[in-house]
């Protein structure tokens, strides 16, 4: 069943057609992987999709409704939400402040957040399980300027996962990381997405994160859908192989 659909989706900037006619489907349940040489317009896309970005045209549609001129306040209540390449933590914070942030902004109670932050004990034990779903519940206390930087990623999704999505878009989860870190940070988030019944779009560069935890695999190139398929398809596409993958991935 889909989720979401984007139908000829465009987004020009100046002569750059980032996202060019886009037609994008993600199915509910999968976790689907985003991939594309630098500038191919994927985060483009994703921007346009999560309310970042205006498109110049097309349409968006989201659990049947169209979202195309919703804020990005709107859609995250409509349950899209998504996670940077680059985090930006409030690092004077306390892991459990940043995600119980997210969670008063979901139910808009930020403006009073002071005056309501002691009297809602549910908002903590809700940042708290949230925490402790993605392994940080020990370090709950702790500044996040003094975690590292695959607790900054994890926390980051945490916050995004926070604001309760049905579709949740990652972008570069592994991004600055070692490479022995890649693989447990990919396994708690895919293991919380998918306990959680959300659906996720993981914009990512490293192959091999893409081949191991994808469901399904969309290939951009100069702003369009090159392919689209299960790795094994995505594996033998020539399109693919040519033009992104090269020969260790053949």
């Amino acid at each position: 069943m889909n989720l979401l659909q984007t139908t000829k989706l465009t987004k020009h900037f100046g002569e750059t057609h980032a996202v060019d006619g886009v037609d994008f489907t993600v199915n509910e349940g999968e976790v689907l992987a985003l991939i594309g040489s630098n500038g191919a317009g994927k985060t483009s896309l994703v921007n346009v999709v999560s309310g970042l970005l205006r498109p110049d045209s097309g349409s968006i549609v989201f659990r049947g409704a169209d979202v195309t001129d919703l804020s990005v306040h709107d859609r995250i209540h409509a349950g899209i939400a998504r996670s940077f390449q680059l985090v930006n933590l409030f690092d004077q914070l306390t892991l459990l402040d940043n995600v119980a942030l997210s969670i008063f902004s979901r139910e808009d109670l930020t403006r009073k957040l002071l005056a309501l932050a002691d009297h809602h004990r549910a908002v903590w034990e809700e940042a708290f399980e949230i925490l402790r779903q993605f392994g940080l519940a020990v370090s709950a206390t702790q500044l996040a300027g003094g975690i590292s930087q695959g607790e900054r990623k994890l926390l980051d999704v945490a916050i995004a996962f926070a604001l309760r999505p049905r579709l949740l878009f990652l972008d570069e989860p592994t991004s600055g990381v070692s490479t022995r870190e890649k693989a447990p940070i990919m396994d708690v988030i895919t293991s919380v997405v998918r306990s959680n019944n959300i659906t996720a779009v993981i914009i990512e560069h490293d192959m091999d994160v893409v081949f191991k935890y994808s469901d399904r695999i969309v290939a951009m190139h100069q702003g369009s859908i090159l392919a689209s398929g299960t790795p094994d398809e995505i594996r033998r596409n020539e399109a693919v192989t040519t033009n992104l993958l090269g020969a260790a991935h053949a």
